[in-house]
């Protein structure tokens, strides 16, 4: 049965032993509400390690307002019934005083690549990440960390942020899982109205047109307002942001001359989607 560890203390003892053992560990780090999407960065960490930590931890560092951190789903018993299969080592779920204890007064900030994109709209968001999860790779002695390419401005700057302070860690980012429809696996999904879920995938399919126009050499701008008119006119209240960026780095582009990345950001009945496609 897989352990569930709740003190950074009891963590370390587990991981003193496997690290003797000159045993390679993998961390995947979650805030719960684990889907498909979770779990297949589960599976490959267990096909590249010896050992696996999951770990669980609703940051609220990364919230922009208070009404999203209460409504964020917390789902710890079903998150470790759906890891059970998985055998993994540790289901790591530290309280607030492990990550932030009395008078911690810290934070890692990377610069350049939190501009733009979810950046513009979540200010403070991406500090609150990169905060927690240098601190989960210190807490978990992790070797290698597997993220979801869904979220893909923030596997850039966790990249950044461990090569910038000689973080030991590999991170990895993995495929993007998704709904039959296209919709892109999130825990926030299951906020979205019933109402409105068929809409979805609108914002998916308006991104592989996008890229598809790009790659026959249509003109970007012409091709940006006819996939938010899609959006729209599919269901959603409004666009945040529709961008082609580099893949590697993330500056905006204009012209499909090396490998990119679409990214968007768009509300659904009152829920946030982002979704990002591969495009050259």
């Amino acid at each position: 049965m897989t352990e569930m560890l709740r003190t950074k203390a009891e963590l370390r003892a587990r991981l003193a032993g496997w690290k003797r053992a000159g045993e390679t560990v993998g961390v995947v780090p979650t805030m719960g509400a684990l889907h498909a999407g979770h779990l297949s960065l589960v599976e490959a960490a267990k096909a590249d390690c010896d050992r696996v930590i999951v770990t669980i931890f609703v940051n609220p560092k990364q919230f922009n307002s208070a009404a999203d951190l209460e409504n964020y789903p917390r789902t710890e018993h079903a998150d470790a019934e759906k890891l059970a299969p998985y055998a993994v080592d540790v289901i790591y779920v530290p309280g607030p005083e492990q990550i932030y204890p009395e008078g911690f007064a810290t934070s890692v900030a990377v610069s350049g690549l939190t501009e733009g994109l979810c950046g513009a709209f979540r200010p403070g968001h991406f500090d609150g990440v990169t905060t927690v999860v240098s601190k989960l790779f210190l807490q978990t002695g992790a070797d290698r960390a597997y993220f979801g390419e869904k979220d893909y401005q923030q596997l850039q700057v966790v990249r950044r942020m461990a090569r910038d302070l000689d973080i030991p860690v590999e991170v990895i980012g993995c495929e993007t899982v998704r709904e039959p429809d296209g919709l892109a696996l999130s825990s926030r999904n299951v906020l979205l109205p019933e109402a409105t879920r068929a809409a979805a995938p609108v914002l998916n399919r308006a991104m592989v047109a996008m890229a598809e126009g790009l790659r026959t050499g249509a003109d970007l701008a012409t091709l940006q307002a006819q996939a938010e008119a899609a959006i729209l006119e599919g269901g959603f209240e409004r666009v945040e942001y529709l961008e082609l960026r580099a893949a590697d780095g993330l500056a905006p582009m204009t012209t499909l001359d090396r490998p990119a990345r679409l990214l968007a950001a768009a509300w659904l009945g009152g829920v946030r989607l982002i979704d990002n496609i591969p495009v050259g």
